[in-house]
């Protein structure tokens, strides 16, 4: 296998070779610390790179290996992985996407970090994330904005626009993000990816409670269903004094992914309230994946919950975020500082939080007689790189409601959610679909995203960048 197939090579497919002793953790590394070193420069998908750390850790396991009985290892033993710099991780720089906190080095792991340790993988550095993790692109003052591997002046998408760049690039081998209104779903989207939002309670955000109360989560970026079940499988579970919490899954996440789902009863829309109709190209991966299912011998009906009066209380509850941040407004970004400016006091936001909740309950209800939908996972596609950057914040925000209308609603209720590439459009770039479950319901939503993975594979796709 060549440096190139081997940079691409799905992560679950890296660990068998490490266990099977045919590739070494330490030749991985080095692998993808060659790739950032030659492509990073144009692509700005990392923030921190911690070459040294990953080294000392690939040399570790290497050692490790040439001692050991495999069948112990830990899932992932020896892979590497990127984390999203909302993330901290101890004693690397933590920046938020914040130029003020660009030399803040972290005194802790967080706790999903602490679980991708368990799971065997080796951090090659911090990713790239807007400002605060606050937008769909990652442009934040201060560092140059990341770029699509795709078509280099496209965006990645964002929050975890890093996140996807590097992994579409073969700058990892998987990815962790977060999504708190589609930061997850949105740059798989934009860089033909899988991402998965898992459901509230899955994934902890130990040592904090929760994310602006609960609409965020960590979660995976993969090549393939399989690889992004796995590292959910490594990311979940109760962690002592989480505000919610979940079961752990039986099967696990991984094993629903080879199982082929039972005959299940399916929505779908390419019309989301109030913003309309998504665009005719991002309107086409739903009505295609929609006969799919259909030959598949699924119940599929058009049908979506009503998301009317969820924009207002949902935008109060996400610029609560950024005064969270405590960075002082002249520090922020225009975007930001304005959203800064508009912060409510505290009964509005408690106000907004008890709406959004009831819109929430029914959009939950819409599932009662529903096991999936099928949606857009933008409502059109791929901006540029500085698409917006001349308007007005007055003028981006309903531009920012708009494109990311389908994400937000499962944020506030809870739900799981995966977004699957399905093709490209006229620039090259991927168009995909989000499938939404029921709460908890993450095996459901991975069993159906691997059967249309099996009928329309994806990962013979790489973007002509860095080949």
């Amino acid at each position: 296998m060549n440096k190139i197939d081997l940079a691409f090579t799905p992560a679950l497919e890296q660990s068998r070779l490490i266990r099977n002793k045919e590739v070494s953790p330490l030749e991985l590394v080095q692998l993808y610390l060659e790739r950032i070193q030659q492509l990073d420069t144009q692509l700005g998908s990392y923030f921190t790179v911690i070459a040294d750390l990953a080294l000392a850790d690939a040399k570790a396991k290497t050692e490790q290996l040439s001692r050991s009985d495999t069948s112990d290892l830990p899932p992932f033993f020896g892979v590497p992985i990127s984390i999203k710099d909302l993330n901290p991780v101890v004693d690397v720089p933590c920046s938020y996407g914040s130029p003020v906190l660009r030399n803040q080095v972290a005194t802790y792991d967080d706790g999903v970090v602490t679980r991708i340790r368990r799971g065997g993988f080796i951090i090659l550095g911090k990713t790239a994330t807007s400002e605060l993790g606050s937008f769909p692109y990652t442009e934040p003052p201060g560092f140059p904005p990341a770029r699509n591997p795709w078509n280099l002046d496209y965006t990645p998408g964002g929050s975890s626009g890093g996140a996807a760049a590097s992994l579409a690039a073969g700058l990892c081998a998987i990815a962790q993000g977060s999504d708190g209104g589609g930061s997850i779903r949105g740059p798989a989207f934009c860089c033909g990816l899988v991402g998965i939002k898992p459901s509230r309670g899955r994934v902890s955000y130990a040592p904090l409670g929760d994310r602006q109360n609960g609409i965020a989560s960590n979660g995976p970026l993969a090549r393939t269903v399989a690889d992004a079940a796995a590292l959910l499988d490594v990311m979940s579970g109760y962690i002592t004094g989480d505000p919610y919490w979940l079961p752990d899954p039986d099967p696990s996440f991984l094993a629903a992914a080879s199982l082929r789902p039972d005959r299940l009863r399916i929505a779908f829309s390419t019309e989301i309230a109030p913003v309309g109709e998504a665009s005719p190209v991002c309107q086409q991966p739903v009505l295609e994946t929609v006969k799919l299912l259909e030959e598949m011998g699924h119940a599929v009906e058009p049908g979506c919950p009503d998301f009317n009066g969820l924009v207002e209380p949902f935008k109060i509850v996400w610029q609560a975020g950024v005064a969270a941040a405590g960075i002082p407004k002249e520090a922020l970004g225009p975007m930001n500082a304005w959203l800064a400016d508009r912060i409510c006091d505290a009964g509005e936001y408690l106000r907004a939080v008890a709406q959004m909740q009831a819109i929430a309950r029914q959009i939950v209800a819409f599932f009662d007689n529903v096991d999936v939908l099928v949606l857009p996972v933008y409502m059109h596609p791929t901006i540029r790189v500085g698409e917006w950057a001349d308007l007005t914040p007055e003028e981006t925000l309903p531009k920012l409601v708009h494109w990311v209308a389908p994400c937000p609603p499962f944020n506030a209720s809870g739900q799981p959610s995966i977004a699957i590439p399905t093709g490209f459009d006229a620039n090259g770039l991927p168009l995909g679909i989000q499938l939404v479950g029921r709460p908890a319901a993450e095996a459901t939503i991975i069993s159906l995203a691997a059967q249309i993975e099996a009928a329309k594979p994806w990962i013979q796709h790489r973007p002509a960048f860095g080949l």
